[in-house]
């Protein structure tokens, strides 16, 4: 049985795997990501961990890598992300150069909602939005079964919610703004409170009764709540896979955000509102995916 090296590359963490042919996980590694150090060092780590799941896995037939940002798919670039503020970075070629092997390349998130749609929580449902919330926010959108790979689409962090608050992006009011899991601890520092180093300790202190984290927590579930409002009315999914980090808060994010769903939908189909099932994994079994289907091109 063959295996494939995948890594996802996030903003704050890059998660690899080396996954068998039935997409089963023979082990995990974490890796910072030195985002602080600028886009080189992001890059040269990346494939550095490449070469690091290559070598553990012993007989790689493949290897896939996933990034954040402008893709385009098909060259095998990076050609933007905000966060990490690359450009043009030619990634498959790069892999491909460094290890011999065929390379799958592509967006982490649509990489995400391709393995919940395969392996996970969105099996089943040809409309559905998975929409990981970690350092960014974006969605992977099947719309009658096809996954939406306009390289511009799927920017639900970057709706205007409203909010006076600058992002990263140039543009005030964006959701990622104040939903993201960096943003919320910035929010929280903004109102008052001491510098966290993100959503889990305001949760935690939401649940210690601090006001300002209870306010900050409410804003961002109001926020995430409006802008699947808004595609809920484009789009009408069946079903919302929520993933990345925020997602591990369990009931503290997703009563109140269904919650304050049904307060903001009038005529439209409510949609189930759902965990993903391959957690904060699923961006990295995306790329075992796309990794497998280089290898059969």
């Amino acid at each position: 049985m063959t295996t494939v090296a995948a890594l996802d590359v996030g903003g704050t963490a890059m998660k690899g795997a080396v996954v068998r042919d039935d997409g089963t996980p023979v082990t995990y590694h974490r890796w910072p990501t030195p985002r602080s150090d600028g886009p080189d060092a992001v890059v040269a780590a990346a494939l550095k961990a490449v070469d690091e799941l290559v070598a553990l896995s012993g007989d790689a037939a493949a290897a896939g890598l996933v990034v954040p940002g402008l893709v385009d798919d098909d060259a095998g670039v990076a050609i933007y992300s905000e966060n990490i503020e690359w450009h043009d970075v030619a990634f498959r070629d790069l892999v491909h150069q460094r290890t011999g092997l065929p390379v799958g390349f592509g967006h982490d998130v649509r990489a995400g909602g391709l393995a919940e749609r395969t392996l996970g929580a969105a099996g089943g449902v040809d409309d559905v939005l998975f929409m990981p919330i970690g350092t960014g926010i974006a969605g992977a959108m099947f719309v009658g079964g096809v996954l939406v790979r306009n390289r511009y689409a799927g920017e639900i962090g970057h709706i205007d919610v409203g909010a006076d608050v600058a992002c990263a992006c140039g543009a005030r009011g964006c959701l990622e703004a104040v939903a993201s899991g960096a943003s919320i601890a910035r929010q929280y520092h903004r109102a008052g409170g001491e510098r966290l180093p993100g959503a889990r300790e305001v949760l935690q202190r939401r649940a210690a009764g601090d006001p300002i984290a209870a306010r900050v927590w409410d804003e961002a579930v109001d926020a995430l709540a409006r802008a699947l409002t808004t595609y809920i009315s484009l789009l009408a999914p069946e079903r919302i896979v929520v993933g990345g980090g925020l997602a591990g808060a369990g009931e503290a994010l997703f009563a109140p955000l269904r919650h304050r769903l049904a307060e903001l939908l009038v005529w439209q189909r409510e949609p189930a509102v759902v965990a993903a099932a391959l957690e904060d994994n699923a961006a990295c079994l995306g790329a075992a995916l796309l990794a497998r289907a280089a290898l059969q091109s």
